[in-house]
């Protein structure tokens, strides 16, 4: 059995404590059973080399670690041409660059492909997070990562885009989908990248490493809609570039990714 047990026990004493009489009661211990280990990281069609779409370092690193330790290769993509400003890109690109060179793994820097993002969002400026906006950003970005899949001969690709609690995880699974059903024998590994306390471990080595922490989720209409939010509750509009996770003024909170 493993997980919390608990186990009920009768306790009646004719001698009670100091020779009283006890009444019957219902003692709950708690036991602590160790929890099963967990399986093996297993990709959809067993291949050993995959392609690794990263939105940003905060958020890749403890699934980067969790391949690594599972023994499968593999190289890390980063296009995501909704980050805005260039300035704000570049910052998020040079920190995931920092990490996968100090794991020893490949990194591909495609183009910063903005213009066809606005394009592709055109309509949906004022959708909601979690929208259609969202979902036609994530179908660009994997479309992208999965045409770079088959040019370079990887049957597997994933993304580290669900492990942030702001994510709608059934939402980024459901474009990885769409995007591998372009292709014959291409396969979207929707693992839940949450579990096992992923969530947690990014925290953890976020403050580690302390990379750059973002505070809105990357689009020109992300920073804005926080901007707004902020303001109603009395805050100031974000400032951006300055704020490193494991530093004195920095919050423990995921990154919005």
């Amino acid at each position: 059995m493993y997980g919390d047990a608990q186990v009920l026990f009768d306790f009646q004493k004719s001698g009670g404590y100091n020779g009283l009489v006890a009444p019957l009661r219902m003692i709950t211990v708690s036991l602590m059973m160790p929890k099963p280990p967990p399986a093996p990281l297993k990709t959809p069609d067993d291949s050993t080399h995959i392609l690794l779409h990263s939105c940003c370092a905060p958020c890749s690193s403890p699934i980067m670690d969790d391949i690594l330790a599972a023994g499968i290769n593999f190289t890390v993509l980063f296009y995501n041409p909704n980050i805005h400003p260039l300035a704000e890109y570049m910052l998020r690109k040079e920190e995931n660059i920092r990490y996968a060179q100090q794991i020893g793994v490949p990194f591909i820097d495609l183009d910063y492909d903005k213009d066809n993002w606005f394009a592709r969002v055109k309509g949906l400026e004022h959708e909601p997070e979690r929208g259609e906006r969202c979902t036609a950003c994530f179908d660009m970005r994997f479309e992208r990562t999965a045409l770079y899949a088959v040019e370079h001969g990887f049957s597997v690709f994933s993304s580290t885009l669900g492990i942030s609690r702001w994510k709608d995880m059934n939402q980024i699974n459901a474009s990885g989908g769409r995007a591998a059903a372009r292709y014959p024998n291409l396969h979207y590994w929707d693992y839940n990248w949450r579990k096992q306390g992923g969530s947690q471990r990014m925290i953890e080595n976020a403050k580690r490493e302390q990379f750059y922490q973002q505070e809105y989720c990357g689009c020109v209409y992300s920073l804005r809609d926080s901007n707004r939010y902020r303001l109603s509750q009395g805050r100031g509009k974000i400032i951006r570039g300055v704020k490193f996770y494991g530093r004195d003024d920095v919050l423990p909170q995921d990154s919005p990714g």
